[in-house]
């Protein structure tokens, strides 16, 4: 595809939890637990108008839904300000300043009070039904290969709470993440080529790791608008994968092109939706649907013109069909049936043709029908009908889903201007010109300089260097390198590799600390303990609680005399007098195996080569 012909346009908003001790309006930690509630709150939410007088339209679709929601809560993990029975705290100021290293890190200017706003949230993510949010600074520029992106805004604002499950009517969510500070980052939708979107995408990324940021998985969220010249704005919501990013991009652009392409041949055919909802159960009396048969009411909806394009391929497995079903699914039924896919699913062509008659479709014509409960078929219909009037016209703005395989789902409407209003109950912070000067005096090294000076520092290779960076591992690298004799290669080794091998068995390695693993390697500098011993040690520290010391003897792995190891060497060898005797010095790779089994870890391997090597060539 030619984008420039096209008209890209991207944008990207990075969200990125703080690691901070407390919540941005109150004193609760920002820890996640996966205990048992202590009790539960429930809550209906609704919109409210803007002081302007407008409803956001994202907040009207979500009332629609009549949705109960139902919040766990606890007497430590959270307080009465999640619960929103309680004014906010005073802003947290150790999140402000992270923000603000941020924010001057990216070069942008920072404001000269922080203003907390009200951002109305009706999906049930909030108790109150809207977040707490600041503008912390504007107008940053970043360099790519593909020309500058300018970075528009950097807001301090509050995570919302955590989705647990949905059933019939209600969802369920967890109030220990509501509050957790939150940085969102917005470019300008000055990005024009999908690959690009990665490389901003990184370079952000590389600011945040460089701070006093939560790592792992949840704690940072990407969402990219993108639109093109005769198209419209999109929020592909959740895209995680930088290496999939460039695929959604290209399959969002796909799926506007074809709508467009379908609007054209809609125009062309005068192709109309009628409003009226035409009730077709007793058509259907004896289906063999089970869907069908089952569900109160069945109701079909008429659509002049669009036969053949409902079932046009939008997106890689998806068709025209998939988006209005997303409408329909929005209203909490299961999914529709269109012209384009029937017979099937148990409905005959003589029932298909009993509809058409009774609609009076013509050769061009389409229906289609949702059954469930009747309420949410008449407002699953009217969706549908409002997103099918829609492709007459353009290409709808829209909040969408990031899928796994590249594509998207609907959300909701694009939302408005009119669900942000000030709040009251915080006032102003001033930002003080020496608050920012003892910040730029003392702003973090950035990670791909760490990178580079440790390689240079330490005579590491970019590999290890790489590894450390990438995993946060590259402070405590230095730290261990600075008491102990242990050679860098093995500390940056264990740290980037061991570590992730014991993780990745299931060890809890958040129990190795710097102290622990200055303990063990202090056993590996004095000779008590071989570098093949350290995985087998640490993991047993994680899984037992022991110290390297005791985790060693209690494993077997103290090392032996250099006496001790020489006796082991000469059986080994007599055992072998054979194979000595037929290879020579060519037996010295099976013998080192050997005495590597025999030893377990508790001898250094260049000591055992050396003792082997002396002990063949006196033989010879």
């Amino acid at each position: 595809m030619d984008y420039e012909k096209l008209g890209l346009k991207m944008g990207l908003e990075v969200h990125q939890q703080l690691n901070t001790k407390e919540k941005l309006f109150c004193p609760c930690d920002c820890n996640l637990t996966d205990k048992e509630p202590e009790f539960k709150i429930l809550r209906n939410l609704r919109p409210t108008q803007s002081e302007l007088g407008k409803i956001d339209r994202a907040a009207f679709e979500e009332a629609r839904r009549k949705l109960n929601f139902i919040y766990d809560a606890y007497a430590h993990e959270t307080c009465l300000v999640e619960a929103d029975e309680e004014p906010p705290h005073p802003l947290n100021r150790e999140a402000l300043e992270v923000s603000l290293i941020i924010a001057t890190l990216l070069n942008m200017h920072v404001v000269d009070e922080f203003h907390t706003m009200r951002k109305q949230v009706i999906d049930g993510s909030n108790t109150g039904g809207f977040q707490r949010t600041g503008l912390v600074a504007t107008e940053g520029v970043l360099e790519t290969k593909y020309g500058n992106v300018k970075i528009d805004v950097l807001c301090l604002e509050e995570d919302a709470a955590r989705r647990i499950g949905q059933e019939k009517g209600k969802v369920n969510f967890r109030l220990d993440r509501l509050g957790i500070p939150l940085v969102e980052i917005t470019t300008a939708p000055s990005i024009t080529h999908p690959e690009q979107v990665k490389e901003v995408a990184y370079h952000i990324g590389q600011v945040l790791r460089s701070t006093k940021v939560k790592r792992g998985i949840g704690t940072i969220r990407q969402d990219l608008n993108i639109s093109i010249k005769e198209g419209a704005r999109v929020e592909l919501k959740g895209v995680q994968d930088l290496d999939l990013m460039s695929t959604m991009v290209e399959n969002e652009v796909k799926r506007q092109v074809n709508l467009l392409k379908i609007k054209d041949e809609l125009n062309n055919r005068n192709a109309s939706v009628e409003d009226e909802l035409h009730d077709i159960a007793p058509l259907l009396k004896e289906t063999k649907s089970k869907i069908i048969a089952k569900a109160e009411s069945v109701f079909a909806i008429k659509l002049n013109g669009f036969k053949g394009l409902i079932g046009i391929e939008i997106q890689p497995g998806r068709r025209f069909g998939t988006e209005l079903a997303g409408y329909a699914k929005k209203m909490g039924v299961s999914g529709l049936f269109h012209t384009d896919e029937l017979p099937a699913y148990g409905i005959t062509e003589d029932e298909v043709n009993a509809i058409n008659e009774f609609l009076g479709l013509g050769d061009e014509d389409a229906f289609i029908l949702i059954a469930d409960e009747k309420e949410k078929v008449i407002n699953a219909l009217q969706e549908v009908q409002r997103r099918a009037k829609i492709s007459l016209q353009a290409v709808p703005e829209e909040t969408r889903k990031a899928l796994p395989d590249g594509n998207s789902d609907y959300l909701r409407p694009l939302p408005t201007a009119s669900r942000m209003y000030v709040e009251t109950d915080i006032p102003a912070i001033s930002v003080s010109k020496e608050l920012l000067g003892d910040i730029k005096s003392d702003l973090p090294e950035l990670p791909d300089e760490k990178k580079v000076r440790i390689i240079k520092q330490y005579n590491l290779s970019e590999d290890l260097a790489k590894q450390l960076v990438r995993r946060n591992r590259a402070d405590s690298f230095e730290k261990i390198k600075a008491e102990s004799g242990v050679d860098s290669t093995t500390i940056a080794s264990t740290l980037a590799y061991t570590l992730k091998e014991l993780k990745r068995d299931g060890c809890s390695i958040d129990e190795l600390n710097n102290s622990i693993l200055l303990e063990a390697f202090e056993l590996l500098e004095n000779g008590k303990i071989s570098k093949d011993a350290l995985p087998q040690i640490l993991a047993n520290v994680c899984s037992e609680g022991n110290s390297p010391q005791e985790a060693a003897e209690s494993l077997n792995l103290m090392m032996l005399s250099e006496d001790d190891v020489e006796k082991i060497i000469a059986e080994i060898v007599s055992s072998n007098k054979k194979m000595v005797e037929e290879r020579g010095m060519g037996a010295m790779g099976p013998l080192m195996g050997m005495s590597m089994k025999k030893l377990k870890g508790k001898a250094d391997g260049k000591l055992v080569n050396k003792l082997l090597r002396d002990k063949l060539q006196n033989i010879e």
